[in-house]
């Protein structure tokens, strides 16, 4: 077993390839078919594992028919990585398996509704807009614009709403399809 760089890894993380190895086919096993980016930015998220050790990992279990990479490049576990993911997974630390795990439905949760609730933010002229929109059946069902006093303001409310836009949406359609009380009516002569 050879060790792995720890430069970037937690005490607890992983330090050897065999484990690495092991790790990914887990992770593919149990939460796949995952992407590339969805596995590496989890375990380098939470510090598991070093960013060479996993590139060559990777590239050490597809090579060895242990996972395989479909046309839209996800990852995908085979029957002879399944039986290394039943056989060997145990032989990790459970902390390292569920940080690994955790992070990685963090990732799809945050992309899935990334699709869903989409923002974006436009400087001009040092002036900060956010463009927020929720996409429904292939079209916008909502979408707002703010403006905002600086970028960091402007990037705060872009990735709160992706996080939320959903809770958002659902407010303020409650607050607008509410019946009005009589204090909530203008007076008479302004209908």
């Amino acid at each position: 077993m050879a060790e792995a760089f720890t430069a970037g890894v937690k005490p607890g993380g992983l330090t050897d390839d065999t484990q690495i190895r092991i790790l990914l086919c887990y992770l593919v096993k149990t939460a796949g078919p995952l992407t590339r980016d969805t596995l590496q930015g989890a375990l380098l998220q939470e510090q598991l594992v070093n960013y060479f050790e996993f590139a060559d990992a990777l590239a050490d279990v597809e090579k060895q028919h242990l996972v395989a990479i479909d046309e839209e490049s996800q990852y995908s576990i085979t029957k002879k990585g399944s039986t290394v993911a039943d056989t060997l997974a145990l032989d990790l630390p459970r902390t390292v398996r569920e940080s690994a795990i955790r992070a990685v439905m963090q990732i799809q949760s945050w992309r899935h509704k990334a699709a869903m609730n989409r923002a974006r933010v436009e400087e001009e002229d040092g002036e900060y807009t956010v463009w927020c929109a929720i996409g429904d059946l292939g079209s916008d069902v909502f979408r707002l614009q703010l403006a905002m006093p600086d970028k960091l303001t402007a990037e705060t409310i872009k990735n709160n709403f992706t996080a939320h836009g959903s809770e958002i949406y659902s407010k303020v359609m409650d607050m607008l399809t509410q019946p009005s009380t009589d204090d909530d009516r203008p007076p008479v002569g302004l209908l």
